[in-house]
């Protein structure tokens, strides 16, 4: 018999989890589910896949774009949205800092990092 698997969360690491997780939040709009200063999760109301944040002390955030000699991205998260200008000044305001982007013939994307430092992507299909 072959085992079910299901991806319930993706983990972050970072030296203050609610930090991450009251801007995901913020961001998302998905609930915290589990708070308690060593661990944090949001789950979309669904309970679908959701993302967790895990207490780190000597966590380094990693350089973007890559410099050779220092901590390097081993993922980042990809966002899609809809009003791609209203998701960057909200995740701005809730404290991302813009890092770069790209555009394409297929998409826009900008690259920012969360308070903790983590990347991630909001991309808008043209």
């Amino acid at each position: 018999m072959t085992p079910r698997f299901t991806l319930t969360a993706p983990v972050l690491g970072t030296p203050d989890p609610r930090g991450p997780a009251r801007f995901y939040q913020r961001l998302l709009g998905w609930p915290i589910r589990d708070d308690d200063g060593d661990w944090a999760t949001l789950r979309p109301a669904d309970g679908s896949t959701g993302l967790s944040f895990q207490l780190e002390p000597d966590h380094v955030p990693p350089v973007w774009p890559p410099v050779p000699g220092t901590q390097q991205m081993q993922q980042h998260l990809d966002i899609e949205v809809d009003d791609l200008p209203a998701a960057c000044a909200l995740a701005e305001e809730a404290g991302a800092r813009r890092l770069g982007g790209h555009e394409d013939e297929d998409e826009v994307v900008r690259v920012y990092a969360d308070p903790a430092g983590h990347p991630f992507c909001l991309f808008a299909r043209t």
